[in-house]
């Protein structure tokens, strides 16, 4: 069986975010805005996700 997958894309700019919220950002590999990556579907990818929901948009691919 193939691993499941999320498709996450930044939707807001990171800007005026909180600094530990940007890292966040950056660890993930988004580096631009409307950037698409794809990441593992695990609690550590949820994590990150349900702490900078609010600039995302998570798909699953």
């Amino acid at each position: 069986m193939a691993e499941k997958t999320l498709k996450v894309t930044l939707v807001k700019s990171p800007i005026s975010a909180v600094p530990k919220h940007r890292k966040t950002v950056e660890a993930m590999g988004l580096t631009k805005m409307h950037k698409t990556v794809t990441l593992p579907d695990n609690a550590a990818t949820r994590g990150q996700i349900r702490q900078i929901g609010y600039m995302l948009k998570v798909e699953e691919a």
